[in-house]
């Protein structure tokens, strides 16, 4: 008997590559193997390549093509655009984040404050929203930095970029974002804003993995993390990765054409999910739904179930989903951004994170529903 067809709805932790995507990719990984700082005719034609690729990311991005400077993901973007801002002002040992934060952003904070410098995590509310009176309250005379995400990974909650990014401009510091989430979702802006660095990733957009950018405004000085050659205009060193630079740019073209569908029928999947859960399942509660999100993303608790059982029964039934961020899976710990909202330790532990994208039709919907509230029955009996 053959198996039941996979429903994937862990799009927040990775998605599948569009065809699009890999036919745009292939010629790289194959004929068109030249190196873009090599003069012959296969370097230049890869060289022409990345070009092209970055015009597609800057379109997305709402930025000029010279701004992208292309990385090997979210997380060296994010460790890249941390590390420059710090560098360049040397005297300011301060730097303010969130406590909702991604660990590419919580790891290299611990980093820096091991080495002495001081950290500062704004808090949010039970919705997961910030208060920009804390924001501001955080900032010093010697902050060099404030780093906040665009939409958080776990709930799909959105932060106000416009007012963070005007708020860090009046200060006269670095302002970054993590947009990993954000990008091909929502519409970016970048350079409408006084944003200093965005971080992008191509594997959350239906491109390939081992790929990213950073956004780093034409105005703003940097320090690279990466030395050697001087690729990527001496900003970001080392061979450049022409089939995933290839890949990511279609992805960045097709995500900006899909953005409607975005906003509107992945929302209205999402919606469908959360409204059939709730009339399925007692005891339901959606984390972040008071507050605007992404429209892919929502994150449910369940009274009286521990996500991780209830992810092992829906792996059982072929529904992918997840307790939180990929990067921690498997972990014992309860989600910091679920305890960062308030929530208890039984709450932050009975919740799942459901995340759709364009690739997932209403049919997926209604049959995820059916087997959750099948698991979180059965669940409850044996608990």
């Amino acid at each position: 008997m053959p198996e039941a067809p996979l429903i994937y709805f862990d799009n927040n932790a990775t998605t599948r590559i569009d065809p699009r995507v890999l036919e745009a990719m292939l010629p790289f990984l194959g004929e068109e193997y030249g190196n873009p700082s090599s003069g012959c005719r296969l370097g230049k034609r890869a060289a022409n390549a990345v070009r092209h690729a970055r015009g597609q990311v800057a379109a997305l991005l709402g930025c000029e093509p010279g701004e992208v400077v292309f990385t090997s993901g979210g997380t060296e973007s994010d460790n890249a655009a941390l590390a420059s801002a710090l560098r360049l002002n040397p005297r300011r040992r301060h730097l303010v984040t969130t406590a909702v934060e991604h660990h590419a952003i919580l790891k290299p904070c611990e980093a820096f404050a091991a080495q002495g410098y001081e950290v500062a995590y704004v808090d949010v509310d039970g919705e997961g929203r910030l208060d920009m009176h804390e924001v501001a309250h955080k900032i010093k005379p010697d902050t060099a930095l404030l780093s906040v995400m665009a939409a958080n990974n776990e709930t799909g909650v959105l932060f106000p970029l416009a007012e963070l990014a005007e708020l860090a401009r009046e200060k006269g510091i670095f302002f970054h974002t993590d947009a990993v989430q954000a990008a091909g979702k929502i519409p970016l802006r970048a350079s409408a804003m006084p944003v200093s660095y965005m971080s992008v990733s191509s594997h959350k957009i239906h491109g390939p993995k081992g790929v990213g950018a950073l956004y780093v405004n034409r105005h703003t000085a940097w320090s690279p993390l990466l030395l050697g050659g001087g690729q990527e205009g001496g900003r970001r060193a080392g061979t450049e990765n022409v089939p995933g630079i290839v890949g990511f740019g279609k992805a960045a073209e097709l995500a900006l054409a899909s953005l409607e569908t975005e906003a509107v029928e992945v929302a209205a999947l999402r919606d469908a999910f959360e409204r059939g859960a709730r009339e399925r399942i007692p005891g339901v509660r959606v984390n972040g739904g008071g507050a605007p999100r992404l429209p892919n993303t929502s994150n449910l608790a369940f009274d009286g179930v521990e996500a991780e059982n209830a992810l092992l029964l829906l792996e059982r039934a072929r529904v992918c989903a997840s307790a939180g961020s990929a990067c921690t899976a498997g972990s014992l710990q309860p989600s910091h951004v679920l305890r960062a909202m308030g929530c208890g330790r039984e709450r932050a532990k009975a919740s799942l994170r459901f995340s759709f994208s364009r690739f997932n039709t209403p049919a997926e919907v209604g049959q995820a529903v059916e087997i959750l509230s099948g698991v979180i029955a059965r669940l409850r009996r044996e608990a």
